[in-house]
């Protein structure tokens, strides 16, 4: 069983213990200031306001705004036998080295953690016990730090693209008839088996949509569409603009 607590049960940090207390195997520990944090999620762990509560986790998950670190990981004052996982957007291990003496693992998860369908991408002290957290909420890659911005880009803003595209599909099948809630359902689900598929096959992307595509078909027409338009290009941009704001962020703390 894993003590592990959260620093900052927002959005993310609140999808974490989420995700981990479906497990049912974890002393879970939420930690935040704002009372209305901490009962968001009061029914997934123990809740307190006490860093030094928080503290006493071997694995202790640091959930908050990147311009809060240097503030609140001195306070926590974390030993060599303690594992510190930050999620802060552009913040360094160079950085945080600094201001902790536990071991550190940088993590760029994302929301999909509450449903247990995190993408992760995770460089630093990664041991087996981290790597068994990661599991129990998603798939993660292990990567190095100098891959961290275009991480960050994909999964861990992906969503909010994948999200935007659902809404794109859902919105073209109301269009046509379709009432608001089907139209969603069938594009999500859409998303989310063919998103499974990909995960599960050998085939590479392109032979699965050769897969999809009878020659003739529905899908073939829909496809040239897109390959004749300049969509890939606009995503990918919408990825690298996300990279480059990461590779920002970095480069203020970078300077500190």
């Amino acid at each position: 069983m894993t003590h592990l607590s959260v620093v900052g049960c927002g959005n993310m940090g609140g999808a974490l213990l989420q995700g981990l207390a479906a497990s049912g195997d974890h002393t879970l520990v939420g930690c935040d200031i704002d009372p209305d944090a901490r009962e968001s999620v009061a029914d997934y762990c123990e809740t307190t306001d006490d860093l030094a509560v928080a503290a006493e986790a071997d694995y202790v998950v640091l959930a908050v705004k990147p311009d809060s670190v240097g503030d609140l990981l001195p306070a926590l004052d974390l030993d060599a036998d303690q594992t510190l996982i930050s999620i802060a957007a552009g913040v360094s291990i160079d950085y945080l080295d600094d201001l902790t003496e536990a071991k550190i693992v940088r993590l760029m998860p994302n929301l999909n953690a509450e449903t247990r369908n995190m993408a992760a991408a995770a460089t630093g002290a990664v041991d087996d016990t981290v790597r068994a957290l990661l599991d129990e909420v998603g798939e993660y890659a292990e990567i190095t730090e100098s891959e961290m911005d275009i991480a960050t880009a994909l999964n861990g803003s992906g969503p909010a693209f994948v999200f935007y595209l659902i809404g794109a599909m859902a919105d073209a099948g109301v269009d046509s008839g379709l009432g608001e809630e089907q139209a969603e359902t069938l594009a999500a689900q859409t998303f989310k088996g063919a998103a499974e598929t990909v995960l599960q096959s050998e085939k590479s992307i392109d032979e699965l949509i050769d897969a999809v595509c009878s020659p003739g078909g529905t899908t073939i027409e829909g496809m040239e569409l897109l390959w004749d338009s300049d969509v890939d290009a606009e995503v990918a941009a919408a990825v690298h603009a996300a990279e480059e704001r990461s590779r920002e962020m970095a480069a203020g703390f970078d300077d500190e």
